[in-house]
């Protein structure tokens, strides 16, 4: 009995402990519901949203919170006044909505148009935005500190006139769906286009052999007029497409087409210079369309939480091997795989390409006209290394020309040379490199070194097979002072004492393009020129390496060649913010001339070669790579050996003007 009235007692006791929660449960959400709304007046802050103000009536307002009113009562009737003088100026603008519940929608850069201050009511900034989509009700700029934006990529610019009042479509600094500033699908794929012209004019004094066929009444000298005037016109249009969070790590994937649309026209004094055949003329307009790039790239795994990555990349792409070009810089077919690590100081390639042949009158790459050479190139370059700001890399190369018989667009034949015997031959060639780039304080210090070795089958000058060994050193020194660079640098290239035997001792590059000694502006670097034959270049374009070849764009390498020793003074001076100069003097001087001697059948040729002097100016009017000019003139002193090459003592002049202008 007692057993169960506890039980009863026990039951009620629940039972009335469930209700009295339930009874405060019920009261404590009313008080709640209560508090809210009046903390939270959503009902009246929306209110001026839903119904259309009468002609010249304001707008309600959103009610304010009971501290806001009681400080309003404080403030007395003066502002007040100024409340009410205000009132007109906060008015929304009248908004057509289906739903009269919905709020006023505005597009924030049509907002932000408006106000020449691009600040909201409160004085914070406003995003822009040239996307409609990105649209928010009007009270979250009137009355919130943050922004609500549709997505991170239209947060845009500051408030600074460069970059927000100048909206016009061709300034650079205005968000553009088409310059890969935010998506063009989804949140991740973003498309960049760029298009371009690049024009060339220029006027080089260059030794021309007459031939048979001289075009000057009694011109029967081997060396002719050397006059000639050369212009070429690109048009080229990049299109990217590309994949990924690209502003926190690296694109996951990459397509990219780069088509060139090019003219040139060149005109000399003799028939021969341009073309095998005379009756052609002594000028020649041609045009050619060219792939520059066309490949595509995978991001494969990132190897750390710094976006240490592994990517590959197929196609016609740029790749440079050294930090200056002197082994291989060009846009060839093949296949790369590449990354990084260590937080990026360490950083990787593997590279594979099958050369193609480059157009003759152009220099773009043929439409997969393949050379039938096959390259593998590796590299590691570290940053860092024993002090900060010094990198080095290493690097190693591997070129397989196989035989082959061409004659270029003019019907001059490049491969094999057009010396000796002419038997189709294949080099089979090795490269071990180390270089370092980079400064050390105020000094700064470049440098490379290659080792060249590998089987010649038949070299056309040895007329037999030859092996393979030779050596290339370079290596710049600079010293920063303010707004100036003083440089110092030297050159050398192997050449071959003994040309007939079974050694081949000329260093050559498998397709270099050095950015060095004045580069471009440089009257040895930038002239391609004969060697006592009509077909046979003592050097090639672009090119530091005197290699008796018929060209490195369509012929084939040759390691049995003068050499050459080059001695630089340089000084670059950044004379304003647009405007850079650049001066170089070059002493030159081949390394072996025993060669030579028995190419052309001369006697004692003296190794001094040359003083090449340049000065060259990069001017960027809009401090950008909008519209870059680019020119420059330069002049080859000729000394002994020259003289007794081409005959001549008549200084070599030559002259280019660069305008290219791209968005």
């Amino acid at each position: 009995m007692h057993s169960a009235r506890v039980t009863l007692h026990s039951r009620v006791g629940f039972l009335a402990c469930c209700g009295l929660f339930l009874a405060t449960w019920l009261a404590c959400a009313s008080v709640a519901r209560a508090g809210e709304t009046e903390s939270k007046p959503e009902d009246d802050r929306y209110k001026r949203f839903k119904e259309k103000p009468a002609e010249g009536e304001v707008a309600a307002q959103p009610a304010a919170e009971p501290e806001a009113k009681a400080k309003k009562e404080e403030g007395g009737e003066a502002k007040k006044e100024e409340g009410e003088a205000k009132a007109p100026e906060a008015a929304p603008v009248e908004a057509t909505r289906e739903d009269p519940d919905e709020p006023e929608l505005v597009d924030l850069y049509l907002d932000a148009e408006k106000n020449e201050k691009g600040t909201g009511k409160n004085g914070e900034p406003i995003g822009k935005t040239v996307w409609n989509k990105n649209q928010v009700p009007r009270w979250a700029i009137d009355q919130e500190p943050i922004v609500p934006v549709a997505h991170r990529w239209n947060l845009g610019f500051s408030d600074n006139p460069r970059h927000v009042k100048n909206r016009s479509w061709h300034n650079p600094f205005r968000q553009n769906v088409l310059k890969g500033d935010y998506p063009i699908l989804g949140q991740n794929k973003f498309l960049s286009v760029i298009a371009g012209s690049e024009t060339v004019a220029e006027y080089r004094d260059i030794p021309t052999p007459s031939g048979n066929t001289p075009f000057a009444p009694a011109g029967f000298d081997f060396f002719g007029s050397p006059n000639q005037w050369f212009v070429q016109q690109n048009f080229f249009f990049s299109l990217e497409l590309f994949g990924g969070e690209t502003d926190f790590k690296p694109r996951e994937w990459e397509v990219r087409i780069t088509p060139v649309f090019n003219v040139n026209y060149v005109s000399t004094e003799e028939r021969l210079a341009i073309n095998i055949d005379s009756r052609r003329g002594r000028d020649r307009l041609d045009h050619q369309i060219a792939f520059q790039e066309l490949f595509g790239e995978y991001h494969f795994a990132d190897l750390s939480p710094y976006y240490d990555f592994v990517a590959a990349r197929g196609g016609i792409q740029f790749y440079n091997e050294d930090f200056r070009g002197f082994l291989f810089a060009d846009n060839q077919l093949g296949v790369r795989a590449f990354g990084n690590y260590e937080n990026n100081r360490l950083q990787y390639n593997f590279t594979y390409f099958e050369m193609l042949n480059k157009d003759t009158n152009s220099g773009l790459n043929t439409v997969f006209d393949l050379k039938d050479e096959h390259v593998f190139m590796a590299n590691l370059i570290r940053q860092d290394t024993f002090v900060k700001g010094y990198n080095i890399i290493g690097n190693i190369a591997a070129s397989v020309e196989e035989e082959s018989v061409y004659f270029n667009e003019n019907g001059v034949p490049v491969r094999p040379v057009p010396i000796g015997d002419a038997a189709p031959h294949s080099n089979k060639v090795g490269y071990v490199g180390f270089g370092g780039n980079g400064h050390i304080g105020r000094f700064n210090l470049s440098h490379q070194y290659y080792y060249a070795f590998g089987k010649d089958t038949h070299n056309q000058l040895a007329g037999r097979e030859n092996d393979i060994s030779a050596h290339m050193f370079a290596a710049e020194l600079s010293y920063d002072w303010d707004w100036m660079r003083f440089r110092t640098s030297y050159f050398y290239a192997s050449g071959d004492s003994e040309p007939y035997d079974d050694k081949a001792t000329g260093f050559d590059a498998i397709f270099d393009n050095p950015e060095f000694a004045g580069g471009q502006f440089s009257y040895w670097v930038r002239q391609g020129f004969g060697a006592g034959n009509t077909f046979t270049l003592l050097k090639s374009r672009n090119s530091l390496l005197p290699n008796l070849s018929p060209g490195k764009e369509e012929g084939q390498a040759n390691f049995v060649n003068p050499g050459v020793h080059l001695f630089n003074l340089g000084y670059d001076a950044e004379l304003t913010q647009s405007l850079r100069a650049i001066c170089n003097v070059n002493y030159i001087k081949f390394d072996d001339t025993t060669v030579l001697e028995q190419l052309l059948g001369q006697n004692s040729i003296p190794k001094d070669l040359g003083i090449d002097y340049s000065l060259g100016l990069i001017w960027r009017p809009l401090l950008n790579q909008q519209i870059v000019l680019t020119g420059g003139i330069a002049a080859l002193q000729p000394l002994e050996g020259y003289k007794k090459i081409y005959d001549t003592s008549h200084t070599q002049l030559s002259g280019f003007m660069n305008v290219l202008v791209k968005y």
